[in-house]
């Protein structure tokens, strides 16, 4: 996949595609074709500092965590971004997420990962 702007993390899509971060400040989403799908700053109007770490839920929702903003947003295929983590973070760097809800962050400014739980969706 060429054109990238300072690829940095990427993660597998349950449609077979990828998400990738790039340094400029950006998220791509690509189909399993490798062709580029969207921009989530584009699709979204999210401004990002520096994204890192991003994962892909059972919802196929977009998880990115935020370096520079000390943050991890949520983006839905439809709707609004939602905010999941806005305090407690230094550094994050790496995101995984269960099929349980939990959120995994690879803090690498206080050297550990921290665990969230998070609902997407009512049961």
């Amino acid at each position: 996949v060429p054109n990238l702007q300072g690829p940095r993390y990427v993660s597998p899509a349950p449609n077979g595609g990828f998400v990738v971060s790039e340094e400029c400040g950006d998220v791509k989403v690509f189909t399993n074709s490798r062709k580029l799908l969207c921009s989530l700053s584009s699709k979204y109007g999210h401004r990002f500092g520096n994204p890192a770490g991003v994962c892909v839920d059972v919802e196929g929702s977009i998880l990115v965590a935020d370096e520079q903003r000390r943050t991890v947003h949520l983006f839905p295929e439809h709707g609004a971004p939602v905010c999941l983590v806005s305090t407690g973070l230094r550094r994050p760097t790496g995101v995984a997420c269960s099929s349980f809800g939990h959120l995994f962050v690879a803090d690498a400014g206080e050297n550990c990962v921290k665990v969230f739980k998070y609902r997407v969706r009512p049961p």
